[in-house]
């Protein structure tokens, strides 16, 4: 089957089957397409707690499926592509941080919704980039322990002085591997341009940004703005759903940002998941009892 026919054949078997299909921002256009909801991972898993639908198919890398079945675990959710992984969540394991814990007594750890399902029943609340600031607000002590992801970290400490952030060595590769030269050039070639980063960058590619945002922040500032083009420093795949939201306005992305794990997720794959219900995402009940408690006071900060 063709593109058309394969989307006309999921479109209606969703149906059907009563399936709610989220995806990510980062995922394939095609994808894109036939989803219900196409969101960063903080919308994604208020839409999976929330949802009337009790199945679920979610088009991202494996922890994303996975926080969608640990806030709705009455619910089905399957994963196409289980291989599509998150290569920083692999970079903190439970018992690592649970060591990490031990050199820092009686400080809170803010663990990044980018990591393992076993890591989460370990920490005290989770975060997305989307509100990480708010989160270390939140919890009103004077140090933190923030993992994985040291950019996203430092980034928190520009943002709350107030806080000692204690960082863990950790990264996104397609946001790390972005360098001040890449920006540079890219700004010179569209010296109008506005220019948007996720704080997944390095500090020096930050400097360089006219505003720093997760991806729906992206989203939210290019529909506010009078602006009519910007260069947007995250994965490649957000300019697919802005240009479709913002027809009259250009959106330039870097074309080396590609997570190659979110573009395993094909419409292939998807159509047979629909058809099979496909592989289900399961973790063992004491998982998912002690990671949802990290989970569900991250959907409540807003």
């Amino acid at each position: 089957m063709d593109a058309a026919a394969l989307k006309e054949e999921i479109l209606r078997l969703k149906q059907e089957k009563g399936v709610l299909i989220l995806a990510h921002n980062y995922v394939i256009g095609d994808i894109q397409d036939i989803a219900d909801v196409v969101a960063d991972s903080l919308v994604l898993a208020r839409k999976a707690r929330d949802a009337s639908e009790d199945k679920i198919l979610f088009c991202g890398v494996d922890f994303m499926a996975e926080s969608a079945l640990i806030l709705s675990p009455d619910k089905t959710v399957v994963h196409p592509t289980p291989e599509s992984k998150c290569p920083m969540a692999a970079m903190a394991t439970k018992d690592e941080v649970v060591e990490f814990k031990k050199k820092h007594p009686g400080v809170p750890v803010v663990a990044y919704v980018n990591t393992t399902a076993e890591l989460k029943t370990v920490v005290d609340v989770c975060c997305t980039s989307a509100n990480a600031v708010k989160v270390v607000k939140a919890l009103g002590t004077d140090k933190v322990i923030f993992v994985p992801d040291c950019n996203l970290g430092q980034y928190i400490q520009t943002q709350v002085p107030e806080v000692e952030v204690i960082l863990w060595e950790g990264h996104c590769h397609v946001h790390n591997d972005v360098g001040a030269l890449d920006v540079m050039t890219m700004m010179s070639r569209y010296p109008d341009a506005v220019v948007m980063a996720h704080p997944e960058c390095k500090p020096e590619v930050l400097k360089l940004a006219d505003g720093i945002f997760s991806t729906e922040g992206m989203v939210k500032h290019a529909q506010a703005s009078d602006a009519k083009q910007f260069i947007v420093i995250t994965e490649e795949g957000l300019t697919y759903r802005m240009k479709k939201l913002m027809p009259e306005k250009e959106f330039i992305p870097l074309q080396t940002a590609v997570c190659h794990n979110m573009k395993r997720i094909t419409l292939e794959v998807v159509l047979e998941s629909l058809r099979t219900m496909e592989p289900k995402v399961k973790l063992p009940e004491d998982v998912i009892r002690d990671a949802k408690k990290a989970l569900d006071r991250m959907v409540q900060i807003v």
